[in-house]
């Protein structure tokens, strides 16, 4: 029930972002059941091509905690983690990855590259996917079809 939950946050945080032109992602992270941080994608917005919603999620979590090691902590975010965000889930330790959909692109948990268990990291997290996942799916879907349908598409370059 609680994975629900934090990911219907997760959620509204993507929707935000699409809100901004940006690419509808978004993230909670938790521990014992209690939120830490949340945030969305915001790489156009901040210009920034590191402001991925679980860096900025992971960095105000480690913040709240005054340490950048999160064990016990779980990140939920709405698509599968690129291979820069799992770098980054692996470095805090979080214990548990719980994302809704697949990224055919660039996912790097099962996807394009597996690499979040790596058997050369020392690290482990466990993962739950498919959480909302036609909900989180629909909200790219929804996205890339409005950008080719000319409505208000980011600037990428």
């Amino acid at each position: 029930m609680k994975d629900i939950a934090f990911m219907e946050l997760a959620i509204q945080e993507a929707i935000q972002a699409a809100g901004q032109g940006e690419l509808p992602i978004g993230a909670v992270v938790a521990k014992e059941g209690v939120i830490l941080a949340r945030n969305r994608n915001r790489s156009i917005g901040d210009r920034d091509p590191t402001a991925h919603a679980e860096i900025l999620a992971l960095r105000e979590a480690a913040s709240k905690l005054g340490n950048y090691r999160m064990p016990g902590c779980e990140l939920y975010v709405t698509v599968e983690p690129c291979p820069m965000c799992v770098g980054a889930i692996v470095h805090s330790r979080v214990q548990r990855l719980i994302f809704g959909t697949r990224s055919d692109r660039t996912g790097a948990v099962y996807s394009v590259f597996p690499l979040l268990n790596a058997p050369q990291f020392n690290h482990r997290v466990e993962v739950t996917e498919g959480v909302l996942a036609s909900r989180c799916r629909e909200l790219l879907v929804r996205f890339f079809q409005e950008c080719r349908a000319g409505g208000e598409v980011p600037k990428w370059s």
